[in-house]
């Protein structure tokens, strides 16, 4: 039983933990995504094909199923109800074993795809899930304050020709070419709520798949936050280098903490030593929904004096005297 491969589509090992499963389909995503291939079938195909496989190796339940039962893996209930044992999926096209405790491959398929009008045949395949995964990526500027985008989205809808049935008068639809779907642009407003992360799902309901039955699933817009230039995020928090100059350090003053809404006044006590780390509480980045906020993380990083004047060397050269008399 040969089927398609979703390790290999991702170009994952069979093995692969969430995250490399998640990295893969992210740098996938972003180099076929249709706003990127504008007129490339080839790479609209691929884009479908990397978002099918990741909706289901990205669940740890369909996963499961999926290495059991391969791209049947919807109708692995179905199957264990009818004694119907299978060995670990395999789709490079190795040979497989198969067992079946009680009836045959007539009433096991019966029980799958009975009463469906004599539409069965055409429902073997397993049903591609309504649901759609759009890779998008931020600033930490937006993840910060929350905004919005304007999107243009490629979805399908039922053939208006054969009604989602692929065959017009037993043949193949033309409109389709049998498939029974039809792609659609549709141009949508979407609202990214404040505090997104790396792998964060925000829902927009009904902007889905549709099938057959007029059914529609949603999208789900997956987030991913574009390197920052002087801040590093971990969690909610946000970590920041501040330039002290040497003066401050070994006097103490006030230096100006960078925030994603400005600068913030620290007051740096004497005798500060390079590294030290001041925790500024509650002005990080906003908890996804939720009013608390994470802290900013400032390390003291002391920048010493250059183009000395002469007084000031020779200020340097006495205190380096008054040390060493100590």
């Amino acid at each position: 039983m040969a089927g398609k491969d979703y390790y290999g589509t991702l170009g994952v090992r069979r093995d692969a933990s969430e995250q490399d499963i998640k990295q893969a389909y992210r740098r996938l995503a972003r180099k076929l995504h249709p706003d990127l291939n504008p007129g490339d079938k080839a790479a609209e195909a691929r884009f479908k094909e990397i978002n099918e496989a990741y909706e289901v190796l990205s669940d740890k339940e369909k996963r499961t199923k999926y290495d059991r039962y391969g791209d049947q893996w919807e109708h692995a209930d179905q199957f264990a109800q009818a004694g119907f044992q299978q060995g670990p999926f395999r789709p490079s096209g190795e040979t497989q074993e198969f067992r079946f405790e009680e009836g045959d491959l007539g009433s096991i398929f019966g029980d799958l795809f009975g009463g469906m009008g004599g539409r069965g045949s055409r429902r073997t395949r397993a049903r591609e899930s309504l649901d759609i995964d759009q890779p998008v990526e931020v600033t930490l500027e937006e993840a910060y304050q929350g905004t919005k985008r304007l999107m243009t989205l490629q979805t399908e809808e039922v053939c208006p020709n054969c009604r989602g049935t692929g065959r017009v008068r037993n043949v193949a639809c033309a409109t389709c070419r049998g498939t029974g779907s039809v792609p659609r642009l549709q141009r949508i407003e979407v609202q990214i709520p404040a505090g997104v992360a790396d792998g964060s799902r925000v829902r927009i309901a009904g902007k889905g798949r549709q099938d057959s039955s007029g059914s529609v699933g949603d999208l789900y817009l997956v987030m991913s936050l574009r390197p920052h230039d002087i801040f590093e995020r971990k969690g909610d928090d946000l970590y920041v280098e501040v330039p002290v100059p040497l003066e401050v350090a070994v006097l103490g003053g006030e230096v100006q903490v960078p925030t994603p809404k400005g600068g913030l006044a620290l007051k740096v006590p004497p005798e500060t030593q390079n590294g030290t780390t001041f925790r500024l509480g509650g002005q990080g980045m906003p908890r996804l929904g939720d009013s608390r906020r994470g802290d900013i993380l400032a390390r003291a990083k002391v920048v010493l004096p250059t183009n000395l004047t002469v007084d000031e060397k020779k200020l340097f050269e006495q205190l380096a005297k008054l040390r060493r008399g100590r």
